[in-house]
């Protein structure tokens, strides 16, 4: 009992002594005098007040004055951020949540600090994922628990194999390169510590940000990519349970031979959702994302042709409400009057309960009147279906189309987001301004 008191004080305690392990303080990275540790940067003044009593008009006017002001400032501090390293094409500068509209140069400091360590952890980390699956240390981890390197399992199940003295260790250790040779100094550049110099690497000469610029870039580059990589990896093997082959190319099914089924990944089902083999199940999803991938094609391209392209006249004469006074994106949903939505309801019930009525007896997707891609005869047109006789071209096309809908649903997916987190759904959305 004592024993293991005594194991989770020092964990506690190096716990605490690297608490700013990934994101450092405010105190612990005031911003340096020298300019060069953030280029282009400029401060933003506090803006004053004067007592007195004042017309309100005045006052008013004073306000205005003031807002542009400060507004003008916000915008030039922001401006000064897009010199600084990490700010590579194609986003160069890309803030869009504007986390740093405000100027403050302490906080970007921080920030870029800690953006800089955890993309060196991850980027240790994704080695570590790969290099366990060839390589292990010999001996034991613990010889009291007799627990040798090989038997501990990699990826997430090593959490809970590892015993409590080595995270002890671990914490302690993380604490000590944060306390001495990690410490992040006032007069040095973020991710350039006394103990770990250029790219962190240890005892390697001190970084100049102009010298060395092409270097850092990458490296924060990377580490950014790095962070992606980990999560995703971290993601695929708690989906799979396993950091071996399965993780990366799941194996075979019953329905690697359906359409669909093509490189890099071959037939995907990370989820197992197709594990049990059913035929009817696998048919039924197939209809399903063959029509998600249409409409969502359809919306993609609604989504760029109404910033060049909008109809005449009027979408609600009753309410004034012209085809051009409609938002864009998002905000259209709030502006449609009931109406309009009784319409569409009504026209998708028709297309689903009458055109697009799947025929158990044809291929999911494939409708009566309709040929490649769902175009067909219906009430709005009435032309014969494109039809391919060739079998392999016909295949060819049916592919494509599969691809390109999977495509179009994480393409919506991010337009959705970026016009979410943007507000808006012109050239702003996909290069946010500085």
């Amino acid at each position: 009992m004592a024993k293991s008191m005594g194991l989770m004080a020092a964990a506690a305690s190096a716990a605490y002594l690297c608490r700013e392990a990934f994101v450092p303080s405010s105190g612990a990275t005031e911003a340096p005098a020298s300019p060069a540790l953030l280029r282009g940067a400029e401060r933003v003044g506090q803006r004053s007040t004067s007592g007195g009593t004042v017309l309100p008009s005045l006052c008013g006017a004073a306000l205005v004055a003031s807002a542009a002001s400060s507004l003008k400032r916000r915008k030039a501090a922001c401006k000064a951020f897009e010199n600084e390293m990490g700010a590579t094409l194609p986003f160069k500068y890309f803030d869009p949540l504007g986390m740093a509209k405000d100027g403050d140069q302490e906080t970007f400091r921080r920030r870029r600090i800690a953006e800089i360590k955890n993309g060196r952890v991850a980027m240790m980390a994704c080695m570590g994922y790969i290099a366990p699956e060839y390589f292990r240390w010999p001996g034991y981890c613990s010889p009291s628990t007799d627990l040798k390197f090989a038997d501990i399992p990699n990826g997430t199940q090593a959490l809970y194999k590892m015993p409590a003295e080595a995270w002890a260790q671990i914490a302690c250790f993380i604490g000590f390169l944060e306390l001495f040779p990690m410490r992040q100094e006032k007069d040095r550049i973020p991710g350039d510590a006394p103990g770990f110099g250029k790219l962190g690497l240890p005892f390697a000469t001190k970084a100049d940000p102009e010298k060395n610029s092409r270097s850092l870039d990458a490296e924060i580059n990377n580490g950014r990519l790095a962070m992606v990589a980990i999560t995703g990896m971290i993601s695929q093997n708690a989906f799979f349970g396993t950091t071996g082959p399965d993780m990366w190319l799941p194996g075979a099914s019953a329905f690697e031979g359906e359409l669909g089924v093509q490189a890099p990944v071959g037939y995907w089902d990370p989820l197992g959702l197709s594990a049990d083999g059913d035929v009817e199940a696998f048919k039924r999803r197939r209809a399903v994302e063959l029509k998600h991938g249409r409409i969502c094609m359809l919306a993609t391209i609604g989504y760029i042709v109404p910033e060049y392209f909008r109809w005449p006249g009027y979408l609600s004469p009753e309410k004034g409400l012209k085809f051009a006074d409609m938002p864009h994106g998002i905000a259209a949903v709030s502006k449609v009057p009931l109406e309009g939505w009784v319409q569409i309801a009504l026209f998708i019930g028709h297309m689903e309960g009458y055109f697009w009525r799947q025929d158990a007896k044809r291929a999911p997707g494939d409708y009566e009147g309709y040929g490649f891609l769902g175009v067909g005869k219906n009430f709005i047109f009435n032309f014969e279906p494109i039809e391919f006789k060739d079998p392999e071209v016909k295949k060819t096309k049916l592919r494509a189309e599969i691809a390109n809908g999977r495509l179009a649903m994480v393409a919506l997916m991010a337009m959705l987001f970026q016009n979410g987190t943007v507000g808006t759904t012109g050239p702003a959305m996909w290069l946010p301004a500085a």
